[in-house]
């Protein structure tokens, strides 16, 4: 039986970092709400017993249900043996997974800075002053820690020549970057070399590959995570 995976259906979010690594590591999986509508999701989520997901993306596979894309990517690849097999590797790459998260988290906040609840025209002056601060300080922050642990690895991937859960969310926090910020992007271009071959290294794993040239990939829009405002990328 496939795994579950429930997460808005119009939207790459973060259900795209699941998805992702399915598709890369021939996991299957039914992404629900893209077969059964967001009303679904509602009421599935509104269902579920005990402990349940604070938000989506979550899973249900054989009876568990897990939520925290970090904790569902962990799970998927414990369970299907696409981790290092190595336990103390295998929390630095949880490690990183959740300062991915944090760092999404980030992306997020700059243009909605005051609340989530609001409308980006609602806060477009506080958006404007913190993307400013968010680029000269925060991803250049993050994009450096993450690209001394992919040389830390020995490249191309987080362990060297296997790829991992680390290496398809990196892919997508990159891209997601060019698609917000394309003009900081751009000028940063060379900063961080790993990060970079490893953006153009993912692709190339087969599976994933007929993935990203499908309809089934979402695109980017200023409905999900990584927005792009041109006022926002002002160099």
């Amino acid at each position: 039986m496939s795994a579950q995976l429930w997460y808005w259906p119009d939207l790459p979010g973060r259900g795209e970092f699941i998805r992702l690594f399915c598709e890369a590591g021939e996991v299957d999986y039914t992404d629900m709400a893209r077969e059964q509508g967001a009303d679904a999701l509602v009421e599935h989520m509104h269902g579920l017993e005990g402990r349940r997901p604070f938000a989506p993306p979550y899973i249900e596979d054989d009876g568990i249900v897990v939520g925290q894309t970090p904790l569902v990517l962990q799970y998927l690849s414990d369970k299907h043996g696409l981790g290092s097999g190595e336990m103390e590797t295998d929390l630095q790459l949880f490690q990183l997974q959740i300062d991915i998260a944090d760092f999404v988290e980030e992306v997020h906040s700059v243009h909605h800075p005051i609340a989530h609840d609001l409308f980006y025209a609602d806060q477009m002056d506080a958006a404007f002053e913190k993307a400013g601060y968010f680029r000269a300080q925060r991803i250049p922050k993050f994009l450096i820690h993450f690209d001394n642990a992919i040389a830390a690895g020995g490249g191309p991937f987080s362990l060297g020549q296997q790829w991992s859960h680390v290496d398809t969310s990196l892919f997508q926090l990159m891209e997601g970057l060019d698609y917000a910020f394309p003009n900081y992007m751009k000028e940063m271009q060379g900063s961080w070399p790993h990060l970079e071959g490893l953006q153009g290294i993912v692709p190339e794993i087969e599976p994933l590959a007929e993935y990203l040239a499908s309809e089934r990939r979402i695109e980017f829009s200023e409905d999900g995570i990584f927005r792009h405002y041109e006022e926002l990328d002002e160099q």
